[in-house]
């Protein structure tokens, strides 16, 4: 498909300048996008976009010369499908064709209203850059056939085994080119990924390699680093902190932030990723590494005031699902069944989903640990969760409206856990 541009400015392609990374989609929001992408050598980069893919009439160009390109469209209309290309003031190098495409964000009313149905992927210590993550995203695939990945989350560990460059571009870029283009990436930091990064300084390649909102650009209370932060999409409020490179005390910035932050949203839905689970029985365990504990002593009691409805971690190369529980904050022998908000399934079929009202505190949350998208170790029961597997796959959250569909889905594309947290007011 040809693509059209303004009469007055002619196109060419550029044979010798070639795309080595890219493009990939970060920080999307209702009315705004950032596209990135890298070349093989500086130059000036250009964006062109409109609403039919041959037919690109709206363009954004850099300021400076660079390898490393990074174009934010603004100005978009929500919930709407835009085509793409990307390149520099000279021609075209990449897009202009259906698969190169992005939907902004619908409104908080479209989704409450259960107008607007959103899934989200979501993938934990993929990195690997091997058959197995291969296989799971195969597997994802087939499950959601032609349905949009609206925004997918990793979890950390997500360039092994120390976060180069070059294991960025094996476990992410080359394995996923696709979603990259097509739906906005959201991540968390995890020890692997720590290995050439700096939390505090805000640099090496996961800081240079992803742009994250600091100020607040995508909803939420501004954090001043990329190292946690959170953003809005629709109705869910996502958190996203940083478990590994940040200062984990109790009166540290980080927790102070997540205080103000999680408290403050209205949103119908409440949920918070990263990389050290807080529950697990996999091939880390919870009642004896400090960050675990730590997250676990220190987040927990802020997320559940808050009201916060799913968890989502990695590190653990297992499935692990809570029931829907409330105020466990020590070792897993001191869990106790008083501690269970809902103590079935969460499936519809089998029993009955879980319930909550809306914006209520410690009304029950859901602790997923999800680190089997390149991996699957073998794992044992904790008395917190409701199913342990050592599966290969990785996570589905379909959101609508008051209604939260949660699974985990195999290499194979079949479903090997579900449940259904359902959301009511007071009039309910």
């Amino acid at each position: 498909m040809t693509v059209i541009y303004p009469e007055a400015e002619k196109r060419t392609v550029i044979d010798n300048l070639q795309i080595i990374r890219g493009p990939y989609l970060q920080q999307g929001t209702e009315s705004s996008i950032t596209i990135r992408w890298a070349t093989n050598a500086p130059t000036q980069g250009k964006v062109w976009y409109g609403t039919v893919p041959d037919r690109l009439c709206l363009e954004q160009q850099e300021t400076t010369i660079t390898s490393d390109h990074i174009v934010k469209l603004s100005g978009l209309t929500k919930d709407t499908k835009y085509y793409y290309a990307v390149g520099t003031i000279a021609g075209v190098q990449a897009g202009g064709t259906e698969d190169y495409f992005f939907v902004t964000a619908p409104s908080q009313d479209q989704v409450s209203l259960g107008v607007r149905p959103m899934r989200i992927w979501v993938l934990g210590d993929a990195g690997r850059g091997n058959d197995l993550a291969a296989a799971v995203q195969d597997g994802y695939l087939k499950f959601t056939q032609t349905r949009h990945t609206d925004l997918w989350l990793m979890l950390g560990d997500n360039a092994y085994d120390t976060g180069t460059y070059e294991e960025y571009q094996r476990g992410i870029f080359d394995m996923y080119p696709q979603l990259l283009r097509s739906s906005v990436l959201w991540t968390a930091i995890g020890n692997h990924d720590g290995g050439c990064a700096n939390s505090q300084l805000q640099t090496g390649p996961y800081y240079e390699l992803f742009t994250l909102p600091t100020r607040g650009e995508a909803g939420g209370v501004p954090s001043s680093t990329a190292a946690y932060y959170s953003f809005d999409y629709g109705n869910i409020h996502f958190i996203c902190l940083d478990s590994y490179g940040s200062d984990r005390s109790v009166a540290g910035k980080m927790f102070t932030w997540l205080a103000d932050d999680a408290t403050s949203s209205r949103q119908d839905w409440k949920v918070a990723f990263w990389h050290h689970p807080p529950y697990t029985k996999g091939s880390h365990d919870s009642d004896t590494e400090i960050e675990l504990i730590e997250m676990r002593e220190r987040a927990l009691p802020i997320l559940e005031e808050a009201g916060v409805d799913i968890v989502l971690c990695g590190h653990s190369h297992s499935y692990e699902r809570s029931y829907l529980i409330d105020g466990h904050y020590g070792n897993s022998d001191s869990f106790n069944e008083q501690m269970k908000k809902n103590g079935g399934s969460g499936r519809e079929d089998e029993s009955q989903q879980y319930q909550k009202p809306l914006l209520a505190s410690h009304a029950g949350t859901v602790y997923i640990v999800a680190g089997t998208s390149a991996l699957a170790d073998c794992v044992s029961p904790h008395p917190a969760m409701y199913t342990s597997l050592s599966i290969p796959g990785s996570l589905v959250l379909d959101a609508y409206g008051k209604r939260l569909d949660v699974k985990f889905i195999d290499c194979h594309g079949e479903i090997k856990d579900y449940f259904t947290i359902q959301k009511y007011s007071d009039g309910f």
